[in-house]
C-alpha cells in the first residue's frame, strides 16, 4: 500500500512539474489546480450521453457544438439561416446518422430526446432562446453577453432558477488558469490594496454605405431580425458583422469586452461599479455600423478600485501596453505593491515572487474548472451551479449595457447595483436604456 501511495505521488509531482514548466504558472498552483479541479473526461457510454442541440450553426456555435460533442451527442441543429443548419447538420452526422434540422427553435425544443441546448445566436436573441429553453426544461450553454439589456437579464434569471435548469454563460476565461490565479491573486490583497484595473480590448470595425441587395434564399431575415427593428437587408447586418450594430449587439464593448468585464469584476470581488462615465474616441460613419470603433469607460467601484476599459489598435497611444508576446488585449491589475498582467496567453507581474510566493491554507480560493464546456457537463449530472452561473453572466454582461448606456447618454452616471437602477444626475435619461422595445411577434410571449 505504501509503495502504491508513493508511484502514485510521485506521478502526480511529476505532472504537477510538466504542467507547470509548460504553462509558466506557478508550482504551487498547479499542484493545487490538478488536486482540486473536477476530472473531466469525454463521455462514451450511450447510455450517458446526453442529446444536444445547436441553435446558432455560425462559426461559434459549430465551435461550441463540437468542443459539446465530446460528452453528448448533436441530435438537432437550428439556424434561420438553412445553408447554415445544412452545414452543421453535415458536420455532426456520426455513423450515416444527421441531425435533425430546423429553422424555429421552438419546435426543436418541443424534442424529448434534446437535453441540453449549446446557444450561439446572435446577441438580440440569447434572452428569447434562453427563456423559451429553461421553460422546455432544457439545459442551457449560453454564449456571452448573456442578453442584449440589464433588463432582459432579470427574465432569464427567473427562468432559469423557476425552471431548475442548469445554465453555464459562455465566459470561457472563468476556467483559464491564467485568469483564476490572476483574480485569487487579487482577492487576496497580493498587490495590496487594488486600485486599479486596466482593461484592454481590440477596436471595432468601422464602414458605411452598404449596397442593399437581395435576401439570399433559404434565409428567414424578419425572424433573424427578431425583436430588433424592422430594416432593409444589407450582408454587413448579418452573421459575423452583427456585433457592430447597436440593434443587435454592443460593439467592442460586448465582443471581448464581456470577458475580460468579467474577469475584472471576479477579481475585484463586487457585484458591480456605483458610476460610469464613458467617450467615444473613433465615431462610427454615418449610414453604416453605429457601435463606435474605439471607446474609453471609466467604472468606479464602491471600494474604492477605479476600472479603467480602453479599446486599443497598432497606432493606439495605449500600444505601450503589451504582454511578451506583443499582445493589446488583455488585463492589468494595479495594487499598492505592485501589478499583474493576464491575458489568454499568459500571465506575468511586476515582480515574479508575486506570482509564485504560495497562498496561506485560509486564503479565498475561487471556483476551480479546468475546462469551461465539461464543467457544464459535469453540473448537468450533479445539478450544480457552473463556474458562470445565469447571475454571473447577468452582473458580468451589466458592466458592458452600463458602458453602452454611458456612450448612448454622453453622461456621467451613478448606478445602485443592488436595484440595477441609475440614480442622481441623469437618472430618468439612463434607465430608459435599461430595457427596449421589442418588435411584436418577437417578445416575451413568443418565448412561452
Amino acid at each position: 500500500m505504501h509503495s502504491s501511495f508513493h508511484i502514485s505521488r510521485r506521478s502526480f509531482l511529476r505532472r504537477t512539474t510538466l504542467a507547470a514548466a509548460a504553462t509558466g504558472l506557478p508550482f504551487w498552483f498547479v499542484e493545487r489546480q490538478l488536486a482540486a479541479a473536477e476530472v473531466v473526461k469525454p463521455v462514451t457510454s450511450p447510455n450517458d450521453r446526453p442529446g444536444i442541440a445547436l441553435i446558432g450553426c455560425g462559426g461559434m456555435g459549430q465551435g461550441d457544438a463540437a468542443n459539446a460533442q465530446r460528452f453528448g451527442d448533436i441530435v438537432a441543429v437550428c439556424d434561420v439561416d438553412e445553408s447554415h443548419a445544412n452545414t452543421a447538420a453535415k458536420k455532426f452526422t456520426q455513423n450515416g446518422k444527421s441531425p435533425a434540422q430546423f429553422t424555429d427553435f421552438r419546435k426543436l425544443l418541443e424534442r424529448a430526446d434534446v437535453h441540453a441546448v449549446i446557444q450561439a445566436t446572435p446577441d438580440h436573441w440569447h434572452t428569447l432562446i434562453n427563456i423559451a429553453a429553461a421553460r422546455a426544461g432544457k439545459d442551457v450553454y449560453g454564449e456571452k453577453p448573456l442578453t442584449l439589456t440589464i433588463d432582459e437579464g432579470r427574465h432569464v434569471i427567473k427562468a432559469v432558477r423557476e425552471n431548475k435548469i442548469v445554465f453555464q454563460t459562455g465566459t470561457q476565461q472563468r476556467s483559464s488558469a491564467y485568469f483564476h490565479l490572476a483574480c485569487e491573486l487579487v482577492r487576496n490583497q497580493r498587490l495590496g490594496r487594488l486600485q486599479e484595473v486596466h482593461v484592454f480590448v481590440p477596436a471595432g470595425i468601422r464602414g458605411n454605405h452598404f449596397n442593399k441587395v437581395p435576401v439570399p434564399a433559404g434565409f428567414n431575415y424578419d425572424f433573424w431580425l427578431g425583436q430588433a427593428p424592422a430594416a432593409e437587408y444589407v450582408t454587413e447586418r448579418c452573421h459575423r458583422t452583427f456585433r457592430w450594430w447597436f440593434e443587435y449587439a454592443g460593439g467592442p464593448v460586448t465582443d471581448w469586452g464581456a470577458h475580460h468585464n468579467d474577469i475584472a469584476r471576479w477579481a475585484i470581488g463586487l457585484d458591480g461599479p456605483v458610476g460610469v462615465a464613458a467617450s467615444v474616441m473613433t465615431p462610427p460613419l454615418p449610414d453604416g455600423y453605429n457601435t463606435p470603433g474605439e471607446f474609453e469607460a471609466t467604472l468606479d467601484w464602491a471600494n474604492g478600485v477605479k476600472q479603467i476599459v480602453r479599446t486599443t489598435t497598432a497606432d493606439s497611444p495605449f500600444g505601450s501596453v503589451l504582454d511578451e508576446n506583443g499582445q493589446r488585449n488583455g488585463l492589468k491589475f494595479i495594487g499598492t505593491d505592485g501589478w499583474i498582467w493576464v491575458n489568454r496567453n499568459g500571465i506575468s507581474a511586476s515582480d515574479r515572487e508575486l506570482l509564485r510566493a504560495p497562498l496561506p491554507e485560509n486564503a479565498v480560493k475561487l471556483v476551480t474548472s479546468k475546462n469551461h464546456m465539461g464543467n457544464f457537463f459535469d453540473c448537468l449530472k450533479s445539478r450544480r451551479d457552473p463556474v458562470a452561473n445565469v447571475e454571473n453572466g447577468h452582473r458580468s454582461a451589466c458592466i458592458g449595457h452600463l458602458i453602452i448606456i454611458a456612450l448612448r447618454t454622453g453622461m456621467k452616471l451613478q448606478w445602485n447595483p443592488e436595484k440595477e437602477i441609475f440614480t442622481g444626475e441623469g437618472a430618468a435619461q439612463a434607465n430608459q436604456h435599461l430595457a427596449r422595445e421589442m418588435r411584436a411577434p418577437y417578445n416575451y410571449r413568443f418565448a412561452a
